[in-house]
């Protein structure tokens, strides 16, 4: 009989994102964690005092699991894109947690790294404090905005996309909707077309912009 770990508040919080990853967030209660890790619910207040503390605990490890950008780094941009791909990666894989991100009141040390580093990033790269603050607003816009739009599509896989769209092309009228026919046609259904690259594409026209502002100021 397999020995059983003892509780922790790592485990907990583990197990509160399991539970939504398969859910959502709503699903997170403390009945269902205790299940998730087979105790029963009152063990887990030794570790979080409520469920608002395991919400901001869950949010705090979703930021731990984001890459930080490297302090000093030389080139901002290259720092800048390897944590929102990162950003992009880990939260395609919890987007529940986007509608928690920004709400919770309480900020773990993780979330407060987080900010720090990029911030420290803008700021030795020459951008105004403004500058910084619209940065950052900026590309988490971007990131969320894009994980949503990802986690919502019928196609999950490059190989989807012939099914859907032929689906779609089907049904449509060429000679009333000219544009959308060529961008299906000529573009969706071409071979190696892969809509998750167009998150790079807009990446780096964020990054051109904020280089125009920041040399320009």
């Amino acid at each position: 009989m397999p020995v059983r770990q003892p509780l922790s508040r790592d485990r907990v919080l583990e197990a509160a994102i399991r539970v939504a990853d398969r859910g959502g967030v709503e699903a997170i209660t403390m009945r269902r964690v205790a299940q998730e890790l087979g105790v029963e619910a009152m063990s887990l207040y030794n570790h979080v005092p409520n469920k608002d503390a395991m919400l901001d605990g869950v949010v705090d490890a979703v930021f731990a699991a984001i890459e930080l950008p490297k302090a000093g780094s030389a080139q901002w941009r290259d720092a800048i894109r390897g944590t929102a791909c990162s950003a992009r990666s880990v939260l395609a894989r919890h987007s529940w947690a986007l509608g928690l991100m920004d709400s919770r009141r309480n900020p773990g040390s993780a979330t407060l790294r987080h900010h720090d580093a990029v911030l420290g990033v803008l700021r030795e790269a020459g951008f105004s404090l403004p500058m910084a603050a619209h940065a950052v607003s900026l590309i988490d816009s971007y990131v969320g905005g894009f994980v949503l739009q990802e986690a919502n599509l019928p196609v999950s896989v490059p190989a989807d996309v012939e099914e859907v769209a032929g689906g779609i092309l089907a049904n449509l009228p060429a000679d009333e909707l000219p544009y959308l026919t060529e961008m299906i046609v000529d573009h969706a259904l071409q071979p190696g077309y892969d809509y998750s690259s167009e998150f790079g594409f807009g990446l780096d026209l964020i990054l051109d912009a904020l280089e125009a502002r920041r040399v320009s100021r």
